[in-house]
């Protein structure tokens, strides 16, 4: 069963037309103010255990009612949140048992729109940070039965270790706009993001219509960039000691590990029939690398013990109308590692290097990360020191949020985000510990005879590459001369011939510039030179060589510089072919390269969009 469960100011519905299971006796219309809005899809699997998804159910929107302070509830059939429903009969019953079980609780106010009708509502969403969850029950997964109320206490520690109130830091700047999205304050809201027009214009990626949404193609400049940071993350983990693998992209939800895990992630998954078999694609490679560890021999003196694998793809079945760009997709890259460790001391310092990992992408990358770190109380009391530590050896301010009970797999997690240019956070690195998987899954180690459940980090240095994408072109927008960093520029260096007779001069630079390990094309059209340089500009390459009879004699190129141009003030210098390639070479060292994607005549390119 999928639950889409939102905090609303008010909730109204009306039918308006019946199909032919329509269900009779419920109000043609009613509402609700201040209200906890379930959207409900019963699955097929529910079909199995209808009383254990009642049960699971109820438990799940009560204690979300109980912790948002709710008493008015409308459960509200929505068959768009699944692609694999139950029978109607089996839907009705399910709806029903809902409501009943609600209502027998006391002090509630439930009311339920009739299934089968197509119906007319108005909803209006709060928009604070628990005012949108969703949650996936499986039958026969263990419910949430007695849920405490979550209590959430917000403040800022600075690198000095001193704690202040979150709304001192309410300003324009990249911190200010996460604490005020955290807090759930008001903030201008502006149009489509701006990436989602760039990332066409510039011919990286665009939406494929053949395809499900949110599902992506990927044009040549875009798949450049894309391997590119799949293989800086790479560079990053094997330097870190990570071991890659490689591991299936759906599994068996009969699996009783799997559907608790899955369960627990509460994000909206695809889910299907394989034969006999109820399966769901990844959302991540923790199922995967769960199981290799499950199998392997672990001895203490092995660990920390960390896996890799850059999950292709992983996949969330987001809602249509929440799809957009590269922000919000059904199908991305997750750079995924894990790290089972010995006990919590070695697992605080591995999640210190791992955030450590995070921040220095955030510099490789050109981008500014703002950071947030979530715990439980009880890890707080106990590690209140260490948590000031970190915060101190990151540097910059953190919002801490503290939650009173622990009620996901993790008691502590650091999530690091770009801010886009309508101030709405983009999140990027993410460090998780995780205390209950290693049992879940039956990975541990044997100490004197006993079996040890050690913690399991979850950590992506990055962030999906879709969003690192997206936070690069937002960031990029943002600048007074957009740019990439040079080393993933999908042209490092453009080549300019004045006149026809230039043409073979340059295409020999051309050439040794590449063979020297630099992204060159040439500009072989038949257009003025100004247009050249103009279109130069729009494909944001940040060198541009022109080559005229002078540049010819003597050897020399007239260089534009684009990360020391100012708007309509091109910064101009001269090089020489050497110094030119020593200059790209000085700002991509230390980050991976790649040869051209494209033609090096610009002849021979074809246009994508």
């Amino acid at each position: 069963m999928r639950l889409l469960l939102i905090h609303s100011d008010y909730i109204t519905y009306e039918t308006r037309k019946q199909t032919k299971l329509a269900e009779e006796g419920i109000a043609p219309k009613a509402s609700l103010n201040e209200a906890l809005a379930v959207f409900c899809a019963v699955e097929s699997v529910d079909e199995e255990d209808a009383d254990d998804v009642v049960r699971q159910a109820a438990a799940e929107i009560l204690a979300a009612a109980e912790q948002l302070s709710v008493s008015n509830i409308m459960i509200y059939p929505y068959a768009h949140l699944s692609s694999d429903l139950a029978s109607p009969e089996t839907a009705v019953a399910v709806l029903i048992g809902i409501e009943a079980a609600l209502a027998g609780q006391g002090g509630l106010t439930v009311k339920r729109a009739p299934f089968g009708w197509y119906k007319a509502f108005t909803l209006s969403c709060k928009g604070h940070p628990l005012s949108e969850l969703s949650r996936t029950i499986v039958p026969g997964a263990s419910a949430p039965a007695e849920k405490k109320a979550i209590e959430h206490e917000f403040f800022v520690l600075t690198p000095e270790g001193e704690r202040k109130d979150p709304k001192e830091f309410l300003d324009s700047s990249p911190f200010g706009q996460l604490v005020r999205r955290e807090l759930g304050l008001p903030s201008a809201e502006g149009g489509e993001p701006l990436h989602v027009h760039l990332m066409r214009a510039k011919e990286l990626v665009d939406y494929e219509a053949l395809s499900d949404v949110g599902h992506h193609r990927w044009m040549p400049r875009g798949k450049l960039i894309r391997d590119l940071l799949a293989d800086y993350v790479l560079s990053k983990v094997l330097e870190y000691g990570a071991m890659p693998v490689e591991t299936p992209v759906m599994y068996d939800l009969g699996d009783r590990a799997i559907a608790e895990h899955a369960g627990k992630f509460g994000e909206r998954q695809y889910r299907f029939r394989s034969g006999n078999r109820y399966m769901m694609l990844r959302f991540a490679a923790c199922f995967g690398m769960f199981s290799i560890m499950h199998d392997m021999h672990i001895s203490p003196n092995i660990l920390p013990l960390k896996m890799y694998e850059l999950s292709t793809y992983s996949f969330r079945h987001e809602q249509k109308g929440e799809v957009i760009g590269l922000k919000r997709l059904r199908a991305f890259t997750m750079p995924d590692m894990h790290t089972l460790c010995r006990d919590m001391d070695e697992t605080l310092a591995c999640f210190e290097e791992q955030l450590t990992m995070g921040w220095q992408s955030g510099r490789d990358l050109e981008t500014t990360l703002v950071g947030i770190f979530r715990c439980t109380r009880d890890f707080y009391d106990q590690y209140e020191l260490w948590i000031k530590r970190m915060v101190a050896a990151s540097g910059v301010p953190m919002l801490i949020e503290v939650l009173s009970e622990r009620f996901h797999y993790w008691i502590a997690k650091a999530d690091l985000a770009a801010i886009d240019a309508q101030g709405r956070p983009i999140e990027n690195p993410t460090v998780q510990i995780d205390v209950e998987s290693s049992t879940r899954f039956g990975i541990g180690y044997r100490v004197d005879g006993q079996e040890v459940h050690p913690p399991i980090i979850h950590c992506s240095p990055t962030g999906s590459i879709e969003r690192v994408i997206c936070a690069l072109l937002e960031n990029t927008a943002a600048q007074p001369v957009p740019s990439l960093p040079t080393w993933l520029a999908p042209t490092q260096v453009r080549f300019v011939p004045v006149a026809e007779r230039h043409l073979c001069y340059a295409e020999e630079i051309c050439n040794r510039v590449n063979a020297a390990g630099v992204r060159a094309d040439l500009d072989d059209r038949e257009e003025s030179v100004n247009k050249k340089i103009r279109e130069a500009g729009m494909d944001w390459v940040p060198y541009v060589a022109v080559i005229g009879d002078r540049e010819a004699e003597t050897g020399s190129l007239t260089v534009t510089v684009r990360k020391l141009s100012a708007p309509k003030k091109p910064y101009k210098t001269e090089m020489t072919e050497a110094g030119l390639i020593k200059a790209v070479k000085a700002e991509i060292a230390g980050k991976p390269f790649r040869p051209l994607y494209t033609p090096r005549k610009l002849t021979a390119k074809p246009r994508f969009v």
